[in-house]
């Protein structure tokens, strides 16, 4: 996802992955950091692989296409390079990432004049969360899916405000002090966001789930 071409040549990376992966795999991200201010861009790459899945698949709940989301990855990385120098390490180095990305995400959909509305079906895309390895049941995996993609169908109906705050709450895990900082939004309003999107969310999974128990009996008896 990541291209070559975007930063310093790094030569046989991948060689170099391969070749220190023993010692290189447990590394932390200050250690790996370090290195890639160093001119180790092999350092970088272990980064990139360690965290660019992660990104992507928050950036495409966030902005629902995986073009932009594609997009908005690769130039993260590439303004992360440059700028690595500038991370001071008082947070984590994932948070900063995300920082950068939500940033370059705001930037691209501020030029293009990006309007947030309801999904086309066309646009109505998903991410597959792994099934649950412990389960020997395949029903019950199946049920898991099921309730994961109705969770998701009720998450990409909300506000973009809310369905932001809660991606990096509930599914990123951010700290509220952390999504303060990413959206630079003051810390009161992130927490008055988080509480109105549960109940959103809460809102549209209930709708949702009477709808498929009894289709069509909502949109007879309501019409807003």
């Amino acid at each position: 996802m990541f291209s070559q071409g975007n930063r310093p040549n790094s030569g046989n990376s991948s060689f170099y992955a391969r070749v220190f992966n023993v010692s290189t795999v447990k590394k932390t991200d200050l250690e790996l950091i370090a290195e890639s201010v160093d001119g180790q861009t092999h350092a970088f790459d272990l980064l990139v692989t360690r965290y660019q899945d992660r990104l992507y698949n928050a950036l495409f709940q966030i902005l629902r296409n995986r073009e932009d989301a594609r997009d908005v990855v690769q130039d993260a990385f590439v303004l992360s390079w440059s700028k690595l120098d500038t991370f001071r390490g008082d947070a984590n180095f994932y948070s900063w990432l995300f920082r950068v990305a939500y940033n370059v995400a705001m930037s691209r959909q501020r030029k293009k004049r990006v309007k947030t509305v309801g999904l086309r079906p066309a646009e109505r895309e998903r991410i597959d969360l792994p099934a649950d390895k412990n389960s020997a049941d395949p029903s019950q995996n199946l049920q898991v899916q099921e309730r994961q993609s109705q969770v998701q169908a009720a998450l990409a109906d909300l506000p973009e405000e809310f369905r932001t705050v809660l991606i990096l709450k509930e599914i990123e895990d951010f700290k509220y002090e952390q999504i303060a900082e990413i959206l630079n939004v003051p810390l009161g309003t992130i927490r008055s966001r988080i509480y109105r999107a549960r109940i959103l969310l809460r809102e549209r999974l209930t709708r949702l789930l009477a709808d498929e128990e009894f289709p069509g009996k909502l949109n007879t008896t309501t019409n807003t």
